[in-house]
């Protein structure tokens, strides 16, 4: 396999190197020369998913006798231009600027540096062999040297470019000596691991961001001399084994980043499990390289170049150790035990008042998480996310259960998850009958139990209104002739008539499929929303119990509905329709989705039952 995999990446890497090179910008008086350009805007961008990816691409070929560029003079003359375009593109301060937004970057400018080090070490070594790369090697080694008042001065907007910065520290470390370098990435490590001991990292960002963190936490290991730092990429890819569904897609459904609900698979993972299945002589690691390395579709962006990896460790084209069996029928809970209230409870004494800068302060951290596997049923149970439930059957889609309300008004995240045990008797009676083993607990493995268990998960929502500040507390303009609103101490008001919303939301695991019960005892009549998002492309049948509304969503009266592809189908029982809102205040439905909306009033306590073909 690992030959299939690397033949596939010289292959790619041709082809986009190729692509590269017609895109590539050659009249000496555009402002742009050299760069490659950007099909999404037209423009040719600096940033490690701009000219130095390509950078990385022909760098690949041209040392690696397997390509068919290798040594090829015309790609080593479009390498030469584009390091030119870099060091053209870097400002004074030796930060880039990439195209989204973030002017004079530091992260932005670790990123290329955690890449285009790479390139430079590749090249560098190369001459030897084709003395002519070595033009090349040093102007990209002068783009790096120039970035180092940037990496040693610069700051951060996320959780992950703090690790991306100490991976560019570490590159330039190793690269320079200079121990100020160093000094500067422990002065970042010094803020602590941001993972938690199921393997998730602050942004739960299964999609992208996990494996930024994974990849350049390795790189910071290796360069730093820091192998301490290895250890939560190591739990995040044993996280990450049970966040795939049968078809090899990526769970993204409570993502706290731009992945949240779109299709990624784990391509991006698999220089990571390969590096660490090589030292680990782990097979888990190795099997998740393996299906990495076929859902492979692109060489990858900068730091994260596949074939650049192979090709810097050539010990990495070949198994470590044999791949086990990746998990295909389980019953996990992520984070289950992580003291998440503790750390919340701890906010207040940070002295940030819950306001950060460009960036959040992601609460929804170490959040309970629940995914359950069995043959072609791919379900996921989630807290702290605009949607509670996923559920994918065969081709079929369940992509979200969202409840709104109008007491906030939103998406209602349930906070809590408990877990629903089963009787000692009927689970008892279940094991028998279906031959299987005990039911552990929250690292529960191997399960093929289909049984009435599952989850209750809960909400808390408050709202009050605010009494007039104190006088003693007024400002100086409260007493002139003008007093602005924003210049109120507002956090000093006192609440008044403060109300809660409580919901609690029962899922279950039952013998057909699915159980959803949904409760709120609260007198007064609250507009809620339940909503059951379906891929496009799924089917539906039953339209004598729905009603469709001006914006495309499908209101569900009564009876049951079903949503099909191909030969599968998830069958919904239980709709029912007690007001005629069409929609509550920020919501909105997603394009390419068919929408299946309850409209329910408080007080409610509804069942609603999924049922799932053979």
């Amino acid at each position: 396999m690992e030959k299939e995999i690397y033949d596939k990446l010289v292959a790619m890497n041709d082809e986009f190197a190729q692509a590269a090179m017609e895109l590539q910008v050659l009249d000496p008086e555009n402002r742009f020369y050299g760069g490659v350009i950007d099909p999404a805007n037209g423009i040719a961008w600096p940033s490690h998913g701009g000219t130095p990816k390509d950078m990385a691409i022909w760098a690949c070929a041209l040392v690696n006798e397997d390509s068919r560029f290798y040594h090829s003079e015309t790609l080593l003359k479009r390498l030469e231009l584009a390091a030119q375009f870099m060091l053209r593109s870097q400002h004074a301060d030796g930060s880039i600027t990439p195209p989204w937004t973030n002017l004079h970057s530091p992260p932005d400018t670790a990123f290329v540096v955690s890449g285009l080090a790479q390139v430079y070490e590749l090249l560098d070594a190369h001459t030897v062999e084709y003395a002519p790369v070595r033009k090349a090697a040093e102007e990209i080694r002068l783009f790096l040297e120039r970035t180092l008042p940037v990496l040693l001065t610069g700051g951060c907007h996320t959780p992950n470019h703090r690790w991306v910065l100490c991976s560019a520290l570490g590159f330039m470390y190793k690269l320079t000596g200079r121990p100020e370098l160093k000094e500067r990435a422990e002065a970042w490590l010094a803020e602590g691991i941001d993972c938690t001991e199921d393997g998730e990292w602050t942004e739960r960002s299964n999609g992208i961001y996990n494996a930024v963190s994974d990849i350049v936490m390795i790189f910071a290991a290796e360069q730093l001399g820091l192998p301490a730092l290895l250890e939560p990429v190591r739990r995040n890819l044993r996280m990450m084994a049970y966040l795939i569904h049968p078809d090899g897609e990526v769970v993204t459904d409570y993502s706290g980043r731009q992945d949240y609900g779109y299709p990624f698979d784990m391509s991006g993972y698999f220089l990571a499990a390969k590096w660490l299945a090589n030292r680990d002589k782990d097979p888990l690691f190795e099997a998740i390289a393996e299906l990495a390395g076929r859902s492979l579709r692109h060489p990858s962006g900068l730091p994260n170049h596949a074939l650049l990896g192979l090709l810097r460790y050539p010990e990495l084209r070949q198994p470590a150790v044999p791949p086990v069996r990746l998990p295909e029928d389980y019953r996990v809970v992520l984070n289950g035990s992580f003291p998440r209230e503790r750390y919340l409870s701890g906010m207040e004494a940070a002295g940030h008042h819950g306001r950060i800068y460009h960036s959040k302060l992601h609460p929804d951290f170490g959040a309970p998480i629940a995914r359950h596997r069995h043959g072609k049923t791919s379900a996921t149970v989630m807290t702290e996310a605009n949607s509670f439930f996923a559920l994918r059957h065969g081709s079929v889609r369940l992509l979200a259960v969202q409840l709104a309300s109008a007491f906030a008004p939103g998406y209602v995240k349930l906070e809590r998850l408990e877990v629903l045990k089963q009787a000692p008797e009927e689970a008892q009676e279940q094991r028998e009958a279906q031959g299987q083993g005990e039911v552990l607990g929250m690292q529960e493995r191997g399960l093929g139990l289909r049984s009435r268990s599952g989850y209750r998960l809960s909400a808390t929502e408050r709202k009050g209104y605010y009494a007039p500040v104190a006088k003693e507390l007024l400002p100086e303009t409260a007493r002139g002739p003008v007093s602005p609103w924003y210049l109120l101490p507002h956090h000093r008001r006192e609440v008044t008539h403060e109300q809660q919303h409580r919901v609690e939301v029962e899922v279950l695991e039952t013998a057909e499929g699915w159980s959803l019960r949904v409760q709120c005892a609260r007198e007064e009549p609250i507009l809620t929303q339940l909503t059951f998002l379906f891929g496009q492309e799924s089917e539906m049948s039953g339209e004598e119990m729905v009603e469709q509304a001006e914006n495309g969503m499908w209101f569900w009266k009564q009876g049951k509905v079903r949503f099909s592809s191909g030969e599968d189908w998830i069958e919904l029982h239980g709709g029912v329709m007690e007001h005629q809102a069409a929609g509550l205040n920020n919501t909105a439905i997603p394009v390419n989705c068919r929408a299946l909306v309850v409209n329910l009033l408080t007080p409610y306590d509804r069942t609603f039952e999924l049922k799932l073909s053979p």
